[in-house]
């Protein structure tokens, strides 16, 4: 081998930020001139170089080259020891190489930033921020939180007391300002602070500055400031509203109150508190027309109201008192298997029944034909089933239906209905109820 090549010390010390220099001697051992070239390898090669990077030496010199290591004030270079090799090239025999190697140690070093987000914050109960801490150094650091003592007015409360932060990270603590005193109403009062991140060094070694974050809170008062005059705006409304009442709209009620109080209303009125007395037989004042019957339970027409027998009745004078009288029937039919009837009111010998209300129901929501009648030949009602479930009629002029007579239900079903809920039926059903008074004949 024609090649020799040695360090002169084979480990070093360096600070990020700073350079050392290592020297290297080369011999030429061989016959001819030769030119070197030099490459560094290992983690260092990226911050290291040699200098001067190509070296030319007649047969039997030695030369001197220098290794130069700087390694960047970033947390890109761990701290600790690594080592390193310097490959030395002959340009004429590549086969001639030889890589002597050593040790360099880079030095930790510490360096934290932060920063407070936001550096403003508002609120009527408190003030939340982020505490944000960078550790910009080459070794793991711990860092303890605080605030600076200042205003007694508003106090800082972190969440975490410490960080542990790795080299080239950043990590976020949660904090609150919190006022001393709750302020009601009033003008927002800023309360400025300030908080600060302590790095904590290793074993042996001096502290270095704690970097300080200055912020503020703005305490705003629990009761907006629009509430005031909201409620002023509110209590002027309700003035407004109480004076159109007594102003406006109270003597329209009475005046409407008033005409309505008219002398056909206080017969109809007299007239229904007699309905629970005994009644004073005769014709109606309409004649002995048929009444009119309207459904969804109002009444076709107002009841007249009790007068004295007209000619040609049966009484000749004062007619017989009648009792109110209420029956009701339940019939059930079967689809396909023709109508069926059900009596729900048979006159007694020697009465007549004045018939003025019915109300019929369907409660399953069966489809077919629901007739009414009264007496003999008389029908009164005669409904699809389908158009309804619930009907109340009222009649003006009662229907009479005379001794023997019978108040009677047909219903002939087509198809059963299905209550929402309930288990489906087998047969039609429906039911009537029916209200009036029963009158004794009088004697001729």
């Amino acid at each position: 081998m024609s090649l020799t090549a040695s360090l002169d010390a084979s480990s070093a010390t360096v600070a990020p930020g700073e350079e050392a220099t290592l020297p290297l001697q080369i011999l030429n051992s061989g016959r001819t001139v030769e030119e070197y070239r030099f490459e560094v390898v290992g983690a260092c090669a990226a911050w290291s170089a040699v200098e001067p990077a190509v070296l030319s030496l007649y047969p039997g010199d030695s030369g001197t080259v220098s290794l130069v290591l700087r390694p960047p004030r970033d947390a890109t270079v761990p701290a600790g020891g690594t080592t390193f090799g310097i490959r030395v090239i002959p340009t004429g025999d590549q086969g001639d190489t030889v890589v002597p190697e050593g040790r360099v140690t880079v030095l930790p070093f510490t360096e934290t930033t932060a920063e407070l987000v936001p550096r403003s914050s508002n609120g009527s109960r408190n003030g939340r921020h982020q505490f944000a801490v960078d550790n910009r150094g080459n070794v793991p650091v711990t860092v303890r939180l605080g605030a600076q003592p200042g205003t007694e007015q508003a106090r800082v409360v972190f969440a975490a007391s410490e960080l542990r932060i790795e080299p080239g990270h950043a990590e976020f603590a949660k904090l609150r300002v919190r006022p001393a005193k709750r302020m009601w109403r009033g003008t927002p009062v800023t309360h400025a602070f300030q908080v600060f991140a302590a790095p904590q060094p290793p074993e042996g070694e001096e502290p270095p500055a704690p970097v300080l974050v200055d912020g503020s809170y703005q305490q705003e008062p629990i009761l907006p400031r629009w509430l005031p005059r909201a409620l002023l705006t509110a209590a002027l409304l309700l003035l407004v509203l109480v004076g159109l009442w007594y102003a406006l709209l109270r003597p329209a009620v009475k005046s409407a109150a008033r005409e309505a109080v008219t002398p056909e209303a206080v017969r109809s009125a007299a007239a229904a508190d007699r309905s629970t007395a005994p009644d004073e037989g005769g014709a109606d004042s309409g004649g002995g027309d048929s009444a009119g019957a309207g459904t969804g339970g109002g009444s076709a027409g107002p009841t007249p109201s009790p007068g004295p027998s007209a000619p040609g009745d049966s009484g000749g004078g004062d007619a017989a008192p009648g009792t109110p009288t209420s029956a009701q029937a339940r019939v059930q039919d079967a689809v396909g298997g023709g109508p069926n009837t059900g009596t729900a009111l048979e006159v007694p010998a020697g009465h007549t029944f004045q018939l003025t209300d019915i109300v019929v129901q369907n409660p399953q929501g069966d489809a077919g034909t629901v007739t009414v009648t009264a007496g003999e030949d008389t029908r009164v009602l005669s409904l699809g089933l389908e158009n309804f479930r619930d009907s109340d009629y009222h009649f003006v002029t009662p229907i009479l239906v005379p001794a023997g007579g019978k108040v009677t239900m047909t219903i002939d079903c087509r198809r059963v209905g299905r209550p929402v809920g309930a288990p489906a039926p087998s047969r039609c059903s429906s039911s009537m109820f029916l209200g009036g008074t029963m009158r004794p004949d009088t004697a001729g």
